[in-house]
């Protein structure tokens, strides 16, 4: 990882009496000591990612990763690039900071799993009004445990301190990662047929996604304090709490499903909810039947509908609305993949099945209500 700082003592330091000295970094609000710190912080997590392929460490200009060509006969290098969003203002507001790296990895690593792809490592950037090395550790630390619960690498990364364009304690975090797959066995719409199911994987809450609209309905309109109990969400859990729930990681779990069963297509269910992005995984002469009455979604939804008077419609073309991953599979190999979720403790169920069509995704029915 390389980094941008100097140290935050001198940012204060008046100008001395006397011999004039020219301005440095550091009267500029920069300090390359306290990103050095950050880095020596999160060195031991960082390390704790490394797969056998990685070469070298931490501090060169470029991370090193040997791809062993020998596993795979057309190997096709994938890449995903993405960030979290507002999701960020919950955490600077609430200051916890050691969670929304999960969700940056997840957003991306599971992006690349869609098309078959297994994730292979993964860079970062971080961008500050102020380098506070325990925060820039504890955001960069989540980003290793995403990436250990995704079977991936974190091999590098950047900390870029702007002050004067970004408050002291404002900052925002994006990523890159790279996979591979044989080209024989990319995933997407030419291998779904008629017949095939639909399975969805529950999600964790919101994710990552459509938290402009999340905000606005609950702090804005309604007016909710993000350290108050709100019964609807069970569990005593405050809203701040809830709001950062980790996106969860279904990368292994996917690459294990490819693996056991005929899986046709992944379909990541992020902006664009459902029938955003199952629509992306149809054959143009095929369409996805969803029945939303085999499954609830999980209690955030239903709070940021009914405090906001949201329209369905629009509800689902900004959510998740508890399904984060949906699989097509093979109706022959349904209940087997339904088995190896479970087994590794991915609550999922057979949402519905593909037909002939136009290449569009047909919700039908109501969402069960509890």
């Amino acid at each position: 990882m390389t980094h941008v700082t100097e140290d935050a003592k001198l940012i204060r330091e008046p100008w001395s009496g006397g011999k004039r000295r020219s301005p440095s970094y550091a009267d500029a609000g920069v300090s390359i000591t306290a990103g050095e710190e950050a880095v020596e912080l999160l060195k031991s997590k960082v390390r704790k990612t490394y797969r056998p392929e990685v070469v070298g460490g931490i501090g060169g200009f470029a991370g090193l990763f040997r791809l062993d060509v020998g596993k795979y006969k057309q190997p096709l290098l994938a890449s995903s690039t993405d960030g979290v969003g507002t999701k960020l203002v919950i955490a600077q507001q609430m200051g916890i900071h050691d969670t929304v790296g999960i969700d940056l990895v997840a957003m991306i690593v599971d992006d690349l799993v869609a098309c078959g792809a297994e994730p292979l490592f993964m860079q970062d950037y971080i961008a500050c009004g102020e380098v506070v090395p325990a925060k820039i550790a504890e955001i960069a630390g989540g980003m290793a445990d995403g990436c250990r619960y995704a079977g991936c690498s974190l091999v590098g990364g950047e900390i870029a301190e702007h002050p004067g364009v970004m408050r002291p304690d404002e900052y925002d975090i994006s990523g890159t990662a790279v996979g591979v797959v044989d080209a024989d066995k990319v995933l997407g719409p030419e291998r779904v047929q008629l017949g095939d199911t639909v399975i969805a994987m529950r999600s964790s809450g919101l994710h990552s996604n459509g938290y402009s609209l999340v905000r606005h309905v609950l702090q804005g309109v309604a007016r909710m304090r993000l350290d108050s109990v709100v019964e609807e969400l069970g569990n005593q859990r405050t809203l701040g709490e809830e709001l950062l729930t980790p996106t969860r990681i279904y990368a292994k779990d996917c690459l294990e499903l490819i693996q056991e069963c005929d899986v046709r297509a992944f379909a990541h269910i992020t902006g664009g909810g459902i029938p955003g992005n199952l629509d992306r995984v149809l054959p143009a002469t095929m369409d996805a039947v969803v029945d939303r009455s085999t499954w609830r979604p999980q209690p955030i939804f239903e709070l940021v509908h009914a405090k906001g008077k949201i329209e369905m419609a629009e509800m689902e073309r900004t959510f998740n609305m508890g399904a984060g991953m949906m699989a097509v599979v093979s109706a022959e190999d349904t209940d087997r993949a339904l088995a190896l979720l479970t087994a590794r403790g991915v609550e999922s169920w057979a949402v519905g099945e593909v037909i002939e069509g136009s290449g569009v995704v047909q919700m039908m029915g109501d969402y069960t209500r509890g």
